[in-house]
């Protein structure tokens, strides 16, 4: 063979392909989500997520220790109310005392200025139907009157020690809503991590599990359609324009198309959401034996990286870390 390109030199040794790699991946890149539930003494395996848990506020705590401790770069919480705490409003999503804002305020307390403390800032664990929003007379979510609510979430999550805001609710102009709100208050240091692009997806399904979730029926008159493209470069825009700082494409496999666009697009950082549908076949196939897990896990990192993200919210955040260090 004469002539011919060789690409495989550059392959041929660990030390090469090192050297020669254009995708990195690093602790700081990754996010760990948390759930934190209230009434727990003990944490609760999640079933569907196996290695996952509902968080007690000591063992949230020792989590949110050993994930800084591996050089993550931010912690994102969800809260778990009781049952019996849940309603129409999803009152308790406001209430400092409630179980989210006080597991807020335990990781500012035990973290402090270490990593970078999230907050999900959305309705869904708190109403008792189990929709990201309050319903008006028709049962349909109420956007304007669910705005009202966010600004007062949000300003509660704040001032119990959130540093960013994660607009998860994909109500038309949520982004503005909580920008003007945290403002009005002096919170204007407080940044929000907009929820871009978030589609309706089938691989939810762990994760209502793991917020305990009541709804019944789907979120699609509210979240995207996934056959749809363009529409999240329109919801791109809005987010920027009404004053996101970062921006986030959910889930991540599935839309590695639309995060590519979305990073080529966006002039503030972007972050993709590596969810529990995700995490749940990739643990499934390697327990069965049908993968490499710790393989699996970094490529399906990777591929998120390459196709744009700079931040990449997984459930292996603090095991990757440790991989990688």
């Amino acid at each position: 063979m004469t002539g011919t390109d060789r690409p495989r030199r550059l392959r041929r040794t660990p030390a090469l392909r090192r050297l020669v790699a254009e995708t990195t991946l690093e602790p700081r890149q990754l996010v760990l989500p948390m759930f934190v539930a209230d009434g727990l003494d003990e944490p609760r395996e999640i079933g569907s997520m196996p290695g996952v848990q509902q968080h007690s506020m000591d063992s949230l705590r020792k989590a949110a220790v050993e994930a800084v401790a591996a050089g993550v770069g931010g912690l994102m919480l969800f809260g778990v109310p009781l049952a019996e705490d849940k309603d129409a409003a999803g009152s308790q999503a406001s209430d400092p005392d409630g179980i989210l804002n006080r597991g807020l305020r335990a990781l500012a307390e035990e973290v402090g200025d270490a990593t970078v403390v999230m907050a999900d800032t959305c309705l869904d664990e708190f109403t008792d139907h189990g929709h990201c929003g309050v319903l008006n007379a028709a049962c349909e979510v109420d956007n304007d009157a669910t705005l009202h609510r966010y600004v007062d979430m949000a300003i509660a999550q704040a001032e119990a020690g959130a540093d960013l805001l994660g607009t998860s609710g994909m109500m038309d102009g949520q982004v503005g809503a909580i920008r003007r709100g945290l403002d009005a208050v002096g919170r204007s240091d407080t940044g929000i991590l907009a929820y871009a692009a978030k589609y309706a997806s089938a691989f939810y399904g762990p994760f209502r599990e793991a917020v305990s979730s009541s709804l019944e029926g789907d979120r699609r008159s509210y979240q995207q359609d996934p056959a749809n493209r363009r529409e999240s470069m329109r919801e791109l825009d809005l987010d920027l324009a009404e004053g996101a700082d970062i921006v986030m494409v959910k889930p991540a496999m599935a839309y590695l198309d639309i995060l590519r666009e979305v990073a080529d697009r966006a002039t503030v950082p972007v972050a993709a959401y590596q969810i529990s549908g995700e995490y749940s076949m990739i643990t499934a196939a390697a327990e069965r034996g049908w993968i490499d897990r710790e393989a699996a896990v970094l490529e399906s990192l990777t591929s998120i990286r390459r196709a744009g993200a700079d931040i990449v919210l997984t459930y292996w955040a603090t095991e990757a870390a440790h991989w990688l260090s």
